[in-house]
This record gives structure tokens, sequence and C-alpha cells, in this order.
């Protein structure tokens, strides 16, 4: 079967009719999915809500109202705080650039079609318009708010977890109560994360920003404001060769130094190796999104085609995409990525090779060799 997914575009200031339909069409592959690894220490559902309440006070009415919507029992209300939820994984590519007063975020999402809900939401459920593309049904991926700030997450690539708030919410929470980088930044180190991921953010302003979340708690900023599916740190991301996470970094790493212009980002994402082809794996590029903070636009991408929106003039409709899978993604340029690795690396690397000779070749160090030092 030829991969497809179809995308809609829904105006709905405050949870009604809209998104109670959407509830009724994906609960019950929810429900299934959180059933079937929910756990008998799991928290209930008055410790879930005590934890939003205590974490994210400003997002109480609003899953007060989403429960009831969904039909107020504890196991909706409890999936729908996401305090400690089950472990899930996914892939993605970010990347923000300021210059000369233009701002862009981009971002590649990277999984399967049937993964991803397809669902680009414009909402004003705290009084400030926000629209993004929504997961778990009331948390974002990605997205930007009528302040001009603009956040994407990508998975930390390991897969333990720690309390904590599934990170759809968590981006739903800064842009519903966040203006600029700096408030996120405060927010994204106070409240825990359940699992590894990284978030890049810009705002109108042109400030732009990188942090990796620890499970449980925590954020280590790392510059440039770029993301992959791994962190820095000795502990290695699961199944790198899989989601080419080494490569996609190396490769945006260079985009920054290159000093690719905002404006051009899109562009540099619709190709490989960012844009990612295994549709039949569970790994292919559902969607890029480029998020304007000065214009308070964005555009959802596809080779060839487009949907473009701005909070002040959002247009409802739908749009099916069928993905091609007769052009894989290419192999990794090794040669480009050897190119890659700083110059004052150069003897480090040449240890990494002396290495891989005498055994396994440890690619998580190899990784590392791209990565400027955080901070």
């Amino acid at each position: 079967m030829t991969p497809a997914l179809t995308f809609d575009a829904v105006d709905e200031a405050r949870p009604g009719p809209a998104w109670r339909a959407r509830w009724d069409a994906t609960w019950p592959d929810y429900r299934a999915w959180f059933l079937a690894r929910d756990r008998t220490d799991a928290p209930d559902r008055a410790q879930a809500e005590a934890a939003l309440a205590r974490h994210m006070p400003e997002l109480v009415p609003v899953h007060t109202r989403l429960t009831r919507l969904a039909g107020g029992r504890d196991l909706e209300a409890r999936f729908l705080a996401t305090w400690c939820p089950p472990p899930y994984l996914g892939g993605c590519s970010v990347a923000a650039q300021a210059e000369g007063g233009a701002v862009r975020l981009v971002r590649n999402y990277d999984l399967s079609p049937e993964l991803n809900e397809g669902l680009l939401l414009r909402s004003a459920w705290t009084g400030r318009p926000v629209m993004g593309m929504v997961e778990f049904l009331w948390g974002l991926s990605d997205g930007i708010n009528a302040a001009g700030l603009a956040v994407a997450l990508a998975f930390g690539g390991r897969g333990e977890t720690a309390p904590g708030f599934g990170i759809c919410t968590l981006l739903r929470y800064v842009l519903e109560t966040c203006a600029d980088v700096p408030a996120a930044l405060a927010v994204l180190g106070r409240v825990p994360s359940h699992m590894a991921y990284n978030v890049v953010l810009a705002d109108a302003a042109g400030r732009t920003a990188s942090v990796e979340l620890h499970p449980g708690g925590g954020a280590t900023a790392v510059r440039p404001a770029i993301a992959a599916n791994h962190q820095h740190g000795p502990a290695p991301a699961d199944r790198p060769g899989f989601t080419r996470t080494l490569e996609r970094r190396a490769h945006l790493e260079r985009m920054m130094a290159d000093g690719t212009a905002p404006g051009d980002l899109a562009a540099r994402f619709l190709a490989p190796p960012l844009r990612q082809g295994d549709y039949a794996g569970g790994f292919g590029t559902l969607f890029t999104a480029d998020y304007d903070p000065v214009a308070r636009a964005m555009r959802l991408l596809w080779p060839g085609t487009e949907m473009a929106q701005s909070l002040a003039d959002f247009r409802p409709g739908r749009r099916r995409i069928v993905y091609d899978q007769a052009a894989p993604t290419p192999l990794p340029d090794l040669a480009a990525l050897v190119a890659a690795v700083p110059e004052g690396r150069r003897a480090a690397f040449d240890r990494w090779l002396a290495r891989a000779a005498e055994g396994p070749p440890d690619w998580a160090a190899f990784g590392a060799l791209f990565h400027r030092a955080p901070g």
C-alpha cells in the first residue's frame, strides 16, 4: 500500500465540536496504546492532576474542559494530563537562524504516516492565539504563538524515562504562557520532561536557542540552534544508524557554519540527508514546517506543494499527501562527514580511526567529533 497522510487545518478558539470530533476519531487507537503500556505503579488521576496544577497551573482549566469533552472518566483524564506517560519515540531535524531582521525555525518530522495525527490547529485556549502541529490530541510537536515565539522538538535518542510530562504538553505550555526565548528557557528548565528531548526555539526579536531536556527535569543549553536525535554526553543514542542522527547533525552543523540564510533553510530541509524516505520502515519525512516568527506565519512543505498559514489569516482546509518511496535516502557521504570534523579535532579523529582499525567502531564517539561544546 502506498503510504499517505491527510492533513487538516482546523480553527477552533476554544475546545469544542471540532476537538471532540478529533477525539472520537482517534481515541480508540490512543486508548489501546495507552492501556497496552500502562503500568501498575502509574500515577492515578488525582496524582496526575496535582502534578499539572503544581507545574503548569495555567493549563488546568484547559485540561478540565478537554476531559469533560472526552467523557470525564479517570482514564481519559490521566491520558490528557500526560504525567509520566508511556515512552514514545520519533525522529526529526530542527534548525533556527536569524539574520538581518529575518528569522526562521524549520523542522522535519520523521516517522511512519500511521503515527501522526496530521492536524494543524489554530486555537486561543488561554487567550493567546497559538497554531501548531498537534500530538496526543492537545500537545504540540511544533508551533508558534501571537507573540512571535516558535518552538519545535526532536527526540533525544534514549528510551529511559523519569517522572515528568509528555514533551508535547510541555511545548503547548510554552506557547500558551511565554512571549520570547528567555521566558521559554525558564519554563523548560523548571518543568520536568519524562524523556530526553531536544528543543529548538526562535522569537520575533531574532533570539534563537537549543536545549537538551533530561528525563525527570533539567535542561542543558547547546549551540548552535539545531537538533537531531542524540544529545551531548557519554550515553549513546538508540539506533543511530537507523535514524541517521549523526549524519543529520553533522549536516546541520555545516549548514550553520556556512551561514545559510534564514529564508534558505526550508529548501535545505526538503533534500537529503535531512529529508528521509524510509516510509515502509517507519522513518520517512511526513512534513517540513517552516516558521516565521516575525510574520507570525508558517508553511507546511512537501516536495512540489505547500500549505501556508498565518495567525492573522488562518484558512481551514485539507491536503492529502502521498509519499514517494521510489527515491530512498542516499547512503552517507563519508568524505563530506570527514571534511566536517572541526580543524581543532582532527587529532581526535585520527585517534578514533586508529581505535576503529583495532575493533568495532565507537559511532557515538564519532558523532561527538562534530558537536560544538554545550553552552
